[in-house]
């Protein structure tokens, strides 16, 4: 099989095999990912992304998809797949044994609300559930506890993912806050 007759992400990491540096493609466009490194790297980046988010009052601008009494759930602007959420409690607390019972009773109701309808949105073969307390656990935002919510498709980790280091989204964020600010609303 020649170069061209192979699918484009063959081509992009098995052109040098066959002799044809120029065929190789070593940059993916992403620029929503420019926007987060400018944050960042000019110092700019919020001492907590959920405070903030809560303190801006524009959902639609900052993804809070809904909003309840004691927590929200927001869009991960850097989302494992289409649909992934965190519910998040307003307090500003990083372990559970701080929330009250009925902050994480809402969490669960929410969590089900939620898997009710990414399962009616996206469809997907199964759901992630769960949460990174602490850096050595791989909290990426670390002093205030949020619950990940995610569809999973069979296959979702794909050549891509696994050999590219690259997840492919076939939805912007606009649409996914659109399609679920609707029926969580």
């Amino acid at each position: 099989m020649g170069v061209l007759s192979m699918p484009p992400f063959c081509v992009m990491l098995c052109a040098r095999h066959f002799g044809k540096e120029s065929d190789a493609m070593d940059y993916l466009w992403s620029p929503w990912r420019y926007q987060y490194m400018a944050l960042v790297t000019g110092g700019k980046q919020p001492e907590c992304i959920f405070c903030d988010a809560l303190a801006r009052k524009d959902d639609a601008e900052t993804l809070i998809v809904h909003r309840g009494e004691k927590t929200f759930v927001i869009l991960n602007r850097f989302p494992y797949t289409s649909g992934h959420v965190m519910i998040v409690p307003y307090a500003h607390v990083s372990e559970l044994n701080s929330c009250d019972a009925a902050t994480l009773a809402e969490m669960m109701k929410l969590a089900q609300g939620t898997e009710m309808a990414l399962r009616t949105i996206y469809k997907p073969d199964g759901m992630n559930l769960g949460m990174n307390l602490g850096r050595a656990a791989g909290a990426g935002v670390l002093g205030h506890l949020h619950l990940h919510v995610l569809p999973r498709w069979i296959g979702d980790s794909n050549f891509m993912t696994v050999t590219g280091e690259t997840r492919v989204h076939p939805e912007e964020l606009k649409t996914t806050y659109e399609r679920l600010h609707k029926v969580l609303a």
